[in-house]
């Protein structure tokens, strides 16, 4: 039989063989109910009712990847500051100032970016 340790995880186990049974009929069960004709709009590109300017398969510019990862970078670095202010008091004088570091390199990065012209959006 099961160790007592076992036993311990066999509702959980339960669990979520009921879950991966439910998940697989409700599959099967919208395969044969569902329906099967994908009408015009269902195959277009967009669904949001607006007629397509350009093509979808149209070029896109390095710049806008170029834009699209300067703001990922300067996100994931200001989620950094949430922990921090969490922490604030617990840090001390310490805390302050390593953030205010982190800061400070933050902005001149900005500020390099900015002047190089990375974050214009005059495409061409």
């Amino acid at each position: 039989m099961l160790g007592s340790s076992m036993e311990e995880y066999l509702p959980v186990f339960l669990h979520l063989l009921a879950a991966a049974a439910i998940a697989a009929g409700i599959l099967i069960a919208s395969h044969f109910l569902g329906r099967r004709r994908n009408s015009r709009v269902d195959l277009s590109p967009y669904e949001c009712g607006m007629p397509l300017l350009d093509t979808a398969r149209k070029r896109v510019t390095v710049q806008f990847f170029l834009i699209a990862m300067i703001f990922i970078l300067f996100d994931i670095e200001v989620a950094f500051l949430y922990p921090w202010a969490v922490l604030f008091r617990r840090l001390g004088l310490f805390g302050f100032l390593e953030m205010g570091i982190f800061l400070m390199i933050l902005i001149l990065g900005y500020i390099y970016l900015w002047r190089r012209g990375a974050l214009d959006w005059d495409w061409k």
